[in-house]
């Protein structure tokens, strides 16, 4: 799968380690495969294992017919530097370009037709200016709402996020302490909230909200732009990842599943596989919390009971396609409807006639189980309540994909459950958006640990830091 040369001119593989250093790395998500990179372009011998039969973890495509379909809607923001590294890195920038400006339509169903769009976007000035004008005449809240809502945001801005108490407050209780009502709670912090947080603001821990609205809305004036592939994800986080793991010289195995590890007495670690075994000086393990717990040998955590006490919270994507064009803009926000995020999918999943409409439905633990007829006797009206067009439209296909584990659950006192990268068990570290990164589980968690591990694996094997590798400081 490679050459046997790494970019930069040097050897792949075993001579380009000391001693013939070796890593495996189990787990193709977007955590295994920046640890995978980083470890190989400091000339580590790599080897990456994954059960599926695909690269990109939870982040997707698959073939319907003729449509290359996400598993689900993903987005990043500018804030965050480490997918932004990590695309940079695959060579796929490019594909999922960001907003020149932060623009958010937001349709409230509530409101006359002709008066239900209202906008969440920036102007080119410093925070908090930046926002200042339309939130001034954001339609969905009223004046006094629009008001305290900047007092709340002044005072998110002067929590500390190094302050463990946050963890264990919950968002929905401190935003009603600070004058929020619920109609704001509903059509802006939550707006947001359980887009990135996957669970509403009295289901949120304080410490991850605050740390979600200061960085994204609050630290930078171009920090919430919106980016996302236009391309399937596959493309992305399987195809050219995979590309890149092969130009670095790692050794990529899918459809590869891991029944154990163990180490000898010199502290060599063997990674046990159906029909292989393999010496390792360092392990990366890169899979959910539930399944890295099986695998940790003993000692490995003080209590890696906490790893299962970590909830998880569902996503559901409704996916339709109808017979011709039904929304003009590539996504939009509503309120008033069990709707919540609405893209279209039409270009990057290959569909030459009709528009493919796909619905991000975060958090949504009563419908996750829902029988497909069902979903769509409650969400076909509601684009129609929503959409003018889609009222005398066809509905050619209708389906949905469900994550039941999308993420881990943000709730309080989630974050003294999230371990660091480093255990204690000598060349075994731990990485996934799980883990201690200080962020929610998403995208740019799941990179940032990936370097994390990476960073600690390298300076246990006294390996230096490649100099391109994204700056991140470890958690704890």
């Amino acid at each position: 799968m490679s050459d046997g040369t790494r970019p930069d001119g040097l050897p792949a593989g075993p001579a380009t380690g000391p001693a013939g250093r070796h890593a495996v790395v189990i787990g193709g998500g977007l955590a295994g495969i920046t640890s995978a990179l980083a470890l190989a372009d400091a000339g580590v011998r790599v080897t990456l294992l994954e059960g599926r039969p695909r690269l990109g973890g939870l982040a997707f495509s698959f073939q319907r017919g003729d449509l290359t379909v996400d598993n689900g809607q993903h987005v990043y923001l500018r804030c965050c530097t480490a997918y932004r590294w990590f695309l940079d890195r695959i060579e796929g920038a490019a594909l999922a370009p960001l907003q020149d400006r932060l623009d958010v339509p937001v349709l409230d169903v509530n409101r006359p037709e002709g008066r239900r769009l209202g906008r969440l976007r920036r102007d080119p000035l410093p925070v908090p200016l930046h926002l200042g004008r339309s939130l001034a005449t954001y339609p969905h809240l009223s004046f006094a709402e629009r008001a305290k809502v900047g007092r709340a945001a002044l005072a998110l801005k002067g929590l500390d996020l190094a302050d463990p108490a946050l963890d264990a407050q919950n968002f929905g209780s401190w935003l009603t302490a600070h004058g929020q009502s619920a109609r704001a709670v509903e059509a802006l912090w939550d707006l947001v909230g359980v887009a990135t947080l996957n669970a509403v603001a009295g289901d949120s821990s304080l410490a991850l909200a605050a740390m979600v609205f200061k960085t994204g809305l609050l630290s930078d004036s171009g920090a919430a732009d919106i980016g996302w592939a236009h391309v399937p994800l596959g493309e992305l986080h399987d195809r050219l990842a995979r590309k890149a793991l092969d130009s670095a010289g790692v050794r990529t195995e899918v459809r590869t599943r891991v029944t154990s590890i163990s180490t000898d007495e010199n502290g060599r670690w063997s990674v046990h596989c159906p029909g292989e075994t393999l010496e390792a000086d360092t392990v990366v393990l890169a899979v959910p919390q539930r399944e890295a717990h099986d695998l940790l040998p003993d000692g490995a955590l003080d209590e890696p009971e906490r790893l299962l006490s970590m909830d998880y919270s569902p996503i559901l994507n409704v996916h339709v396609v109808y017979d011709r064009k039904v929304l003009a803009r590539p996504f939009f926000a509503a309120l008033g409807t069990p709707v919540q995020w609405v893209f279209d999918r039409t270009d990057a999943s290959g569909l030459k006639d009709g528009q493919y409409l796909a619905l991000s439905q975060s958090a949504v633990h009563d419908e996750i189980d829902a029988p497909v007829a069902e979903l769509r006797e409650r969400y076909l009206p509601e684009l129609e309540r929503l959409l003018p067009g889609a009222r005398g439209a066809e509905v050619k296909d209708f389906f949905v994909t469900r994550e039941r584990t999308a993420t881990f659950a943000p709730a309080p006192g989630v974050g003294r459950l999230r371990p660091g990268a480093r255990t204690k068990a000598p060349g075994l570290y731990l990485a996934g958006a799980w883990t201690a990164t200080g962020w929610p589980a998403t995208m740019e968690s799941a990179v940032r640990s990936g370097v994390s591990a990476a960073d600690a694996a390298l300076t246990a094997l006294g390996r230096p830091r490649p100099r391109h590798l994204f700056e991140v400081e470890e958690a704890a």
